[in-house]
């Protein structure tokens, strides 16, 4: 990671702290991956070399520049996909600012048509930081894009266990994947798809 990026990961951090902090509304707010939620991530994907991955909840960009600068380490490329146009556009800013912007996709639309449009067995790793009502219906297409051996990172396992406790249930139960929870940052459960 070099200094320009750092720079930039510190300040996008801070200010979405500072953003985040007087609002009650959640949907409001930029709800950024913590740093180390993300360096987590970013050291999977570096790990398992991997060349195509996807996250679902873009927001301003923060956790896509971590998973971007691991793309240019593999050799890989990011889609991110986002909802807010607004948000979008910050993204885009942001990644082109830390200088990763040519290793990332950001897609605006839903993350369910992404999937759908997904073709079977292309992704190395999924990351789901959006909805957690939604991850659910998620579950059929994560399993038909997933590689052999692919992963997939769900945040804030910990900080809304309940939230997600319904799709860790599912992913135990199948018996496909060999799951953990790390408990960094708000908490990130992994599955890494082994059958």
């Amino acid at each position: 990671m070099d200094d320009q990026l750092a720079r930039v990961l510190d300040d996008l951090y801070q200010e979405g702290r500072a953003h985040d902090g007087p609002l009650a509304d959640r949907l409001l707010r930029l709800r950024n991956m913590t740093p180390d939620a993300a360096r987590l991530i970013s050291t999977l994907i570096r790990a398992r070399r991997a060349t195509s991955f996807l996250e679902i909840g873009t927001s301003n960009g923060y956790s896509a520049i971590w998973f971007a600068d691991a793309a240019r380490d593999t050799g890989g490329r990011l889609t991110t996909v986002e909802t807010d146009a607004d948000r979008v556009a910050a993204a885009l800013a942001n990644l082109e600012r830390a200088g990763v912007g040519e290793y990332a996709d950001v897609v605006h639309g839903d993350g369910a048509e992404t999937l759908a449009k997904t073709p079977d067995a292309s992704v190395d790793l999924v990351v789901l930081d959006a909805e957690r009502p939604a991850y659910t219906d998620y579950w059929s297409q994560l399993r038909r894009v997933l590689t052999p051996y692919g992963v997939l990172a769900v945040d804030n396992a910990v900080s809304h266990r309940d939230q997600v406790a319904a799709f860790h249930e599912l992913r135990v139960g199948e018996g496909e994947f060999a799951v953990a929870l790390h408990e960094v940052g708000d908490g990130v459960l992994t599955g890494i798809r082994v059958r």
